[in-house]
Formats: C-alpha cells, structure tokens, sequence
C-alpha cells in the first residue's frame, strides 16, 4: 500500500530500516555512556558538586539570581526599542517614495549584514571614547546598542514580510471604501499581518535572550551565563552543574516566552473570528465603524501622500 509521499516498503526494506535503527540505537548509547563515563572519571557527577543547589539558596542569590536580573533588564530594553523601531523601518520600506524606501532598506540590510558581537564591541568603543558613561554601566549599554541595531533590522523584515503575505485584495477593499494609505495600514493591514508575524518576532525575542550571553563573554557584562565561572570557583569547580543548572533556567525562561506568545496567538486568532466591525456611512459623510469608533477620510478625489 503506498501514500501521497511514499511508497510502502517491501519485505527488505523493512528489515533494513530495522537494522538501521538499532544501529543508531546502539552509536547513541555508546555516545551516551562515553560522555556519562567521562563526566563521572573526573568527578563532575559527584553529589557533593550538585548538592549546593539542592540544599541552600545561596548560588541563587548571590551569582544566579543578579546574573538573571542583568539578562532580563538588557533583553527588556532591546525590545522594548527594537520592535517599534523595526516596525518602523519595516513599513518605511513600503513606502511610495523611493528615497524612503532606499535610506530605510540601506539601514536595514547594513546591520543586518553585521554580526551582533561586533556591533556591541564597537559601541562599547564608541561609549569608552565619546561620552562619559561610568564603565559599570557601559557593558549594559553596550550589549542593548548591539542587540537594538542588530535586531531592529530582522524586525524591520518580519514587519514587512507580514505585511507582504496579506492578500492584495485586502489593499483593494480599504481604498475602494475610501480609506487613505495612513489608515489602512493603521486600521487593515497592521492588525491583521500581526497574527502572522507573531510567531517570527517570539523566534527573535528568544535571541534576544540568548544574545545577551554575548556581552557577558566579551564585555565583561555580569549577565546569567556569565555567573558560571564564579560560582563553579566557589564551589569546587562545579562547572558542569553550574552551566546545567543556567541552561535550564534559559530553557524556562524562553519556553516561557513562547507559551505566553502562543496563548496571545490563540487569543487574536479567536477574537478575529468572533468578532469585527461593520463599516458603514456616518452622519457627516465620513466612515464609521460599529464598535471602533469613526474613521475620517479624504474627501472623494484626494489623495493621501504619505
């Protein structure tokens, strides 16, 4: 019996995919116990290396919980500019005029061209040299600096893919109601194209997150995988639990983000089936839309230059 994708296998190729198998099985327990047997011979398994985060609080006080704080407050401030500024450039990148168009794509695909570590190296130059920032805070400023350019520029095309993959017909319909440019990006295309986006910007929110590692390895940034050294030092060179334990706080922190950013998905798919406006005439000849207040217009025959 075959499918669409394949073909059923015969008689020999089933037993070949069984050998397969348990050849993978057998190279990934060999790789398994190699690792286990390494990590264990010179005494990274112990209980005594593990035991400190099991039994006191204070690797979380005193190292983890100040390198998380450091690693929430940069990956905040990076998106919390990134994103409107992406926005911005994105929709700039549609626009009618050509000198728009090329001033925002030249920004876009300049520090997007550029890797993000060498973006907050030369900004933490830039501040060292230029401005008077104490060198306790020019680490976080640096690192935010790196992250903002670097991510407002893929956010730039997330927004502009977003709006692209919209139906033309969407565009159509705005302006055969009467709608500017202005408001049809604002009050059409922007609220639709942000379900489709969503999932792209949660993707570049999580490497946000884990870019900020960046500047705890060069900059000397105190971020949360920078807290590994320190506190496997104090420890009795606990290095393996140490980065264990940082990799599954990152691992929370980001499947965090995705699941509020897929219950948020759910939430605007529902309301965008369940709900919706009905555009009709108002009283004084503009558009007004029921439950969204009115929605002013040109008069017929003007057009919209922005």
């Amino acid at each position: 019996m075959s499918s669409v994708l394949y073909d059923a296998p015969g008689s020999r190729a089933k037993w070949r995919n069984i050998a397969y198998t348990v050849l993978f099985t057998a190279v990934l327990a060999l790789a398994v116990w190699w690792v286990y047997d390494g990590l264990n011979s010179k005494g990274q398994l112990d209980w005594v290396k593990w035991e400190p985060f099991f039994t006191s609080s204070q690797p979380y006080t005193a190292y983890i919980w100040p390198g998380l704080q450091n690693t929430l407050i940069a990956a905040t401030l990076a998106l919390v500019i990134a994103l409107p500024l992406g926005a911005v450039f994105g929709i700039a990148r549609l626009s009618d005029h050509r000198p728009v168009r090329a001033v925002a794509g030249a920004v876009v695909e300049f520090f997007r061209a550029i890797p993000v570590l060498i973006l907050m190296l030369f900004a933490n130059a830039a501040y060292a040299d230029f401005t008077d920032i104490s060198s306790d805070v020019r680490p976080l400023y640096a690192v935010v600096t790196g992250l903002v350019l670097y991510n407002a520029s893929v956010l730039a095309e997330i927004v502009r893919a977003g709006i692209q993959s919209l139906p033309r017909g969407q565009t159509d319909a705005a302006k055969a109601i009467g709608m500017r440019k202005g408001q049809t990006m604002r009050h059409v295309l922007l609220p639709q194209s942000v379900t489709a986006m969503l999932p792209a910007i949660v993707s570049q929110m999580v490497v946000i997150v884990k870019d900020t590692a960046l500047g705890g390895a060069m900059l000397s940034f105190n971020e949360l995988l920078s807290s590994v050294r320190p506190m496997s030092a104090n420890y009795g060179a606990n290095t393996i639990a140490s980065f264990t334990v940082v990799a599954v706080i990152f691992v929370a922190l980001n499947f965090a983000l995705t699941s509020a950013a897929g219950w948020l998905e759910r939430k605007l798919r529902r309301g965008r089936k369940s709900t919706g406006a009905v555009v009709h005439a108002g009283p004084d000849g503009g558009l007004e839309a029921v439950g969204a207040g009115p929605v002013k217009t040109d008069a017929p025959g003007t057009t919209d230059d922005s």
